[in-house]
């Protein structure tokens, strides 16, 4: 049982690990990663990984909510007073880290210049970060959808470095299905014609819109998205047809607006395409072999309707790594926001996340 601290802490910084070599040989000078850091000092440490337009704010404050307060926090089913939560910020994003919005050293912004990425190469920066910070191994690492690729990275590069993964809402290789969503997403962006090659002053607004509301549609199941708006119209002040729109237009129109003021389009366009080229088996003898390089306890989490990441894809995964002798158990959550449900109804899965939690000791320092 874990024992409760009163020590809580609470840091938001930035860890410049130097210059970094992506898997495919390119050089990033002066790499930058930005994290926050939550909970009790001495507690076991969590890592934390974040998704597509997440960043490192999991927890966040009491002014901005983390994308995960929910679930995280004193008394939450991740509780800050029996843990210490570490979230970093993707290689590649806007958020603190390095990436195209980053100064290139000549006092440019990298913009589409910026090296290409990988999920490895993000985990990679991840692991230098950590280990300067002082931290050489952790209790679990969860994460959801992008974050789940990484968590599945993380349990192959560094065996040792967790002895729980907790994979949500992913699979071990993207599928020809999500691969089209992101393609019509970076077609958006790069049809716009303030796009600029990428070497735009502001966000190119139409394609970032558009692109926000493919995502949006592939996030959510459609019995969510239709017991939710029922058809139902917004007046806007005339008397025909062509004066009404629907809610759900008015929905997605309102989700591409707030995108385009939160996000940069070249670390969206990276970033996807770093999901596109996810593969655990990539160099690795195929994904089924690159299964038995596992060694810590995977728990995983899939969700009902996730058009994205479907069930099946975990199940498999974790199937064979019991097959090969491995501890592994598959969760699938009934939910009606498909792959989003990895972000809310902390009640329906929360509680079991906190038990597996609870189930494994970390290591002996």
């Amino acid at each position: 049982m874990l024992t409760t601290r009163r020590s809580l802490e609470f840091e938001n910084g930035e860890i410049r690990i130097g210059d970094f070599q992506t898997e495919h040989g390119e050089t990033i000078n002066n790499v930058t990663i930005a994290y926050e850091r939550v909970g009790c000092v001495g507690a076991p440490i969590l890592l934390i990984c974040h998704a597509l337009t997440g960043n490192q704010h999991a927890v966040g404050s009491l002014k901005n909510p983390g994308w995960w307060s929910g679930l995280i926090g004193p008394g939450n089913n991740i509780d800050t007073e029996k843990w210490q939560v570490i979230t970093l910020n993707v290689l590649g994003g806007c958020n603190g880290s390095t990436g195209p919005t980053s100064n290139n050293g000549d006092g440019q912004k990298y913009g589409s210049s910026f090296p290409s990425i990988t999920i490895r190469d993000i985990v990679r920066s991840h692991y230098i970060a950590l280990k300067s910070l002082g931290i050489h191994e952790v209790h679990s690492i969860i994460g959801g959808s992008l974050g789940g690729m990484q968590v599945l990275e993380w349990g192959i590069l560094y065996p040792n470095f967790a002895p729980l993964l907790i994979p949500l809402a992913t699979s071990p290789y993207v599928s020809d299905y999500s691969i089209a969503f992101n393609t019509i997403a970076r077609y958006a962006i790069t049809s716009d014609p303030n796009w600029v090659d990428g070497n735009y002053s502001e966000n190119p607004r139409n394609g970032m819109g558009i692109a926000r509301m493919i995502g949006m549609i592939s996030y959510r199941s459609a019995g969510q998205f239709n017991t939710r708006f029922q058809r139902k119209k917004c007046d806007i002040g005339g008397e025909s047809s062509k004066d009404s729109t629907y809610q759900i237009e008015s929905y997605l129109k309102y989700q591409g607006e707030k995108f385009i003021n939160r996000f940069d389009a070249n670390s969206y366009l990276y970033l996807l395409k770093a999901m596109d080229h996810h593969d655990i088996g990539f160099n690795r003898g195929g994904w089924r072999e690159a299964v038995e390089l596992f060694q810590s306890k995977i728990v995983a989490f899939s969700f009902e309707d996730d058009l994205l990441y479907p069930a099946n894809l975990l199940e498999e995964l974790v199937t064979l790594y019991q097959a090969r002798n491995g501890v592994a158990s598959h969760y699938v959550i009934p939910t009606a926001f498909g792959h989003d449900g990895f972000l809310v109804e902390f009640e329906k899965w929360g509680k079991i996340l906190e038990q597996e939690l609870c189930s494994v000791r970390q290591k002996e320092r």
